[in-house]
């Protein structure tokens, strides 16, 4: 039939449906040990600051092979590259309960204890987790048209922080449940990853030529302007490193991502800990209302999604849209999360730092839509690397945090007076990234033939 006359299959969102569920369990297996954190520490008898290089463990695996595992989509394909990645880190996390204290003799005074081996586990599990939101990236790029993938990109980051707000919740009830515990708990998130592999290999293509479910109209549809070398797999992907180095957008994406990493991987590891060490929280209130910023979140990203796009349509310039939903967005999250801490009612605090994470995941949005105009055939590599500059952020915050809390008990602070003070380094960091926006040029591609077309009546110093 003539795919003009044919109704186009809707297989893409099949594609995205399974791309939002991945986002989702990457973020309850990554965010449910903060939720875990004062359990752990009890029993494993770790100070602040040694927690908070169980954090940048995560976060060091994960900046290393962030390039790499998203370079090898570029090159073989995301659909291998994915299935390892989720077998990979759902393998430890579920490895994550075993861990024990203890305390064994080695060589020259050093000993293999428990701290130890929790930092190899999360190593591991951070490098099994690298590459998942890059290769997402990519296979947005090929299925879906240009134009067509802002929202596909927001519905991603959203499940993301869906995700992220059940990993609270449910931990705490496992936390507290006679029967499960802290230990079983990363077993039961552990196993999610391998239900989704089983059903994502057995259905997913690369390439929307060799689908079986799509038909010619909707092939035709998603090859409208999509560049062909994002979908050739197996061809000379070799990285132009000096067009990289030289691009000021690639370096100025992954700086204001670093600032974003700073406050969200706070968020990450650290939040629960302060809603029960620094405002009294008990185990189920700090996971109930620790839930709240990554649903504000998920909000935020959806929006900032559509928000970019009609934006782009409206001004006729991608430049003054997406910078303008960077910069607006974290200036206000950074002058929320620094207000947060004049408020003393604890669920009003949080909701401030909610609505501050509303307004930087507006921003993420149009950070991905950049980081997929910049990026072009190299995306996989590129958002990879950005990322990966972004987890230095991300690594700091968690050290920073771990080491003042520990400064501020030494000099007989102690609630929020041990905590609070921190938060305006926060806000001003997020502040510092909006900023950064200002000279941010999105269609400016790494390979100039990537570059984003002008669109009508659209801004020619865009280009």
């Amino acid at each position: 039939m003539d795919p003009a006359l044919q109704q186009p299959t809707r297989v893409r969102y099949g594609v995205m449906g399974y791309l939002c569920t991945l986002a989702f369990i990457l973020y309850i297996d990554r965010i449910c040990i903060g939720q875990a954190a004062t359990s752990m520490k009890a029993e494993l008898e770790l100070t602040n600051f040694q927690w908070a290089w169980v954090g940048v463990a995560f976060q060091l695996a994960y900046a290393v092979f962030e390039p790499t595992t998203g370079h090898w989509g570029d090159k073989y394909g995301s659909r291998r590259v994915l299935i390892r990645i989720v077998l990979w880190w759902s393998l430890f996390t579920a490895l994550t309960g075993t861990v024990a204290k203890f305390s064994w003799p080695l060589f020259g005074g050093f000993a293999l204890n428990g701290f130890i081996m929790l930092l190899f586990i999360r190593f591991l599990f951070g490098a099994g987790e690298a590459g998942a939101l890059p290769n997402a990236a990519r296979i947005i790029s090929v299925w879906f048209p240009p134009g067509k993938r802002g929202p596909a990109q927001a519905m991603i980051s959203t499940s993301a922080q869906i995700g992220g707000a059940a990993a609270p919740a449910l931990a705490a009830f496992f936390i507290k449940s006679p029967y499960i515990g802290w230990r079983w708990a990363f077993v039961i998130f552990g196993s999610l990853g391998l239900v989704w592999i089983w059903f994502f290999a057995r259905w997913f293509r690369d390439d929307p030529k060799t689908h079986p479910a799509i038909n010619d109209a909707e092939r035709e549809y998603i090859m409208s302007g999509r560049n062909e070398a994002l979908a050739n797999v197996g061809a000379d992907h070799h990285i132009p490193w000096k067009l990289v180095i030289s691009n000021s957008n690639i370096w100025l994406l992954g700086i204001i991502n670093s600032c974003t990493s700073f406050f969200s991987y706070m968020l990450f590891l650290w939040f629960p800990t302060y809603l029960k060490e620094g405002r009294g929280m008990d185990e189920i209130a700090s996971g109930r209302v620790g839930s709240l910023p990554y649903l504000f979140g998920a909000s935020g990203v959806m929006l900032g999604g559509y928000l970019g796009d009609w934006m782009t349509r409206q001004a006729g310039s991608r430049r003054l849209a997406l910078g303008g939903m960077g910069t607006v967005g974290l200036l206000i999250a950074g002058t929320l999360v620094g207000a947060s801490q004049f408020i003393d009612h604890p669920v009003a605090a949080v909701l401030l730092c909610s609505v501050g994470y509303f307004f930087s995941y507006i921003q993420l949005a149009a950070w991905w839509a950049a980081m997929a105009d910049v990026g072009g055939r190299h995306l996989g590599a590129m958002f990879g690397l950005c990322n990966m500059v972004g987890l230095a952020g991300g690594a700091v915050s968690q050290i920073f945090l771990g080491w003042f809390a520990d400064m501020m008990k030494e000099q007989g602070y102690s609630g929020r007076a041990q905590w609070d003070p921190a938060f305006y380094v926060y806000g001003g960091v997020l502040m510092l990234g909006g900023v950064l926006w200002f000279f941010i040029n999105p269609v400016k591609s790494v390979v100039a033939e990537d570059s984003v077309a002008l669109t009508p009546g659209q801004d020619p110093t865009d280009t």
